[in-house]
């Protein structure tokens, strides 16, 4: 699905026609290069200001039509706060830029050309750095899946492929300062598009095909259909999938971009289940239709391996995505089922809507015994209770390493995708012990994400290993400035940061 939205960076100039956004401070004063290009709109904004209430607040905007003495359709004024140094708020931060740029994205609607001058009242550290993360929150408020819609209403314009000008008077430099924020964004929407399919079009075969597709980039990718995966004895995980009409797959992504080939690679897993009905233990119908996003996790690894590919990222890095679909057929797997998984640790089904973590298991054991990585991380959409626990401001986070944990905190904060540890400890994992197996695949109700949590840690050796339970921000979040999609791509951020703060050499 092509990306519709086109951003660009120029030398700022006066505008020639479309939209054209500003920005102004408390004062409502433009800065001194916008003064200079837009003679009189600093009397034309008071004027409007007046009339709307408007102070210039942060995060506050208005919007003139046909402004007067300025070749724009429609101007837009948005205030951007007071100078830091005089500032009693926080500090301002990328992120607070990605924000902005999600705002202005907004704000400019569905305009066919646009532009923006990017002269702030108060200068920041760095105009480049500052533009390229404004063009990032802009891609990612652009977004838009309406793939499958063929009609549009009477006071929709018609589709058209947007242009917006960034004006920042060191272009050169915020074209090369973007660049990675450019692979980051195409990481995103890749993992937004997929979360957003309907299942009967992203089944686990055409799921794989799409992830395959990052070979384009120098990544090396390995599809393991059900023959592989029976040899490798990933029978945990093609018990979920063996109710589906459509085949189970594994697809193992490796880019290997650090200076010594041989340098231990770091590792991200996903839970890629394409449609979950819960099997024989079926779901309520309500809100079913959710669960085509039960892939989320095995999306996000799969747009962070696009990005990290696409800025080609100084680490080695292995990306696996576990995928199969859960259906209630005459051949699915049953509650009081044993299987044994690829570790030759057997797990009684106590129910088999307790699917994500028997394909999580396999993966995550197949790969580190196979890439020995620093660490593991893997991102499902598991349980319903860390939505109860943690609502959708946050994922929920466990871990067997406390600097692990550590670094993707302020990799969270640093991102606005944050994390929140919960507790790990004998007690919750004496609540998997099977009567007939070495473990059930459910510990009951209570505590019921750190139960699944202890059932992950059973198959990742010693290896460094953090799980985040995705399932409130994957999928169905809260709209923000950057995103108004259902399906977020929640997490591409988040470890493309972990990987270039932490890991690149």
């Amino acid at each position: 699905m092509p990306n519709q939205l086109k951003i660009s960076f120029a030398a700022p100039v006066a505008p020639s026609g479309g939209v054209l956004a500003v920005f102004v401070d408390g004062s409502l004063k433009l800065a001194a290069e916008s003064a200079r290009l837009l003679p009189g709109a600093d009397a034309l904004i008071v004027k409007a200001a007046a009339a709307l209430h408007f102070k210039g607040k942060p995060a506050s905007a208005m919007e003139i039509v046909a402004p007067h003495g300025i070749n724009a359709e429609r101007l837009i004024v948005i205030g951007a706060g007071p100078a830091k140094a005089n500032s009693k708020d926080k500090d301002v931060t990328p992120e607070d830029y990605v924000t902005l740029g999600g705002l202005v994205m907004g704000k400019i609607g569905s305009a066919a050309a646009a532009s923006v001058l990017f002269d702030l009242p108060h200068a920041p550290a760095s105009a480049t750095e500052a533009a390229a993360d404004l063009m990032l929150g802009m891609q990612m408020r652009g977004y838009k899946f309406d793939l499958y819609k063929t009609k549009k209403k009477d006071d929709e314009p018609a589709p058209t492929r947007q242009q917006v000008t960034i004006g920042v008077v060191d272009a050169a430099g915020a074209r090369k300062a973007a660049k990675a924020r450019e692979a980051i964004a195409e990481g995103i929407i890749i993992a937004r598009n997929l979360v957003n399919e309907p299942p009967n079009v992203l089944t686990p075969v055409e799921f794989a095909k799409r992830a395959a597709a990052c070979a384009a980039l120098g990544v090396e990718v390995e599809v393991l259909d059900i023959k592989a995966l029976t040899k490798l004895g990933m029978r945990a995980l093609l018990a979920v999938g063996q109710g589906s009409a459509f085949e189970s797959r594994v697809v193992i992504m490796r880019w290997n971009g650090a200076t010594d080939a041989k340098a231990q690679p770091v590792a991200f897993i996903g839970k890629g289940v394409t449609f979950d009905t819960g099997g024989i233990s079926i779901k309520g119908a309500a809100g079913m239709e959710d669960m085509k996003g039960d892939m989320g996790g095995a999306a996000c690894v799969t747009g962070l391996m696009h990005a990290l590919a696409a800025r080609k990222a100084k680490v080695n890095v292995v990306g696996a995505i576990g995928l199969v679909e859960n259906m209630p057929d005459g051949n699915a797997q049953r509650p009081g089922d044993i299987v044994k998984s690829m570790s030759g640790q057997t797990i009684e089904i106590i129910n088999t809507d307790a699917e994500g973590r028997l394909v999580l298991a396999d993966v995550l054991w197949h790969i580190q015994t196979k890439f020995k990585p620093q660490f593991m991380v893997d991102l499902a959409t598991l349980t319903g209770a860390i939505l109860v626990a943690l609502g959708q401001e946050h994922a929920g986070m466990f871990s067997n390493n406390d600097a692990l944990c550590d670094k993707l905190s302020k990799a969270g904060l640093a991102t606005g995708e944050k994390v929140w540890r919960l507790p790990m400890g004998p007690a919750y994992d004496k609540l998997i012990d099977s009567k007939f197996a070495d473990m059930k695949n459910t510990g009951g109700r209570h505590g019921g994400s750190i139960t699944a949590a202890h059932f992950l840690q059973r198959f990742v050796g010693d290896t460094p290993w953090a799980h985040l339970d995705v399932a409130g921000t994957a999928m169905g979040s809260p709209a923000s400035e950057i995103n108004q999609s259902w399906g977020s791509g929640w997490g591409v951020r988040l470890l493309d940061r972990l990987v270039a703060d932490f890991y690149e050499k």
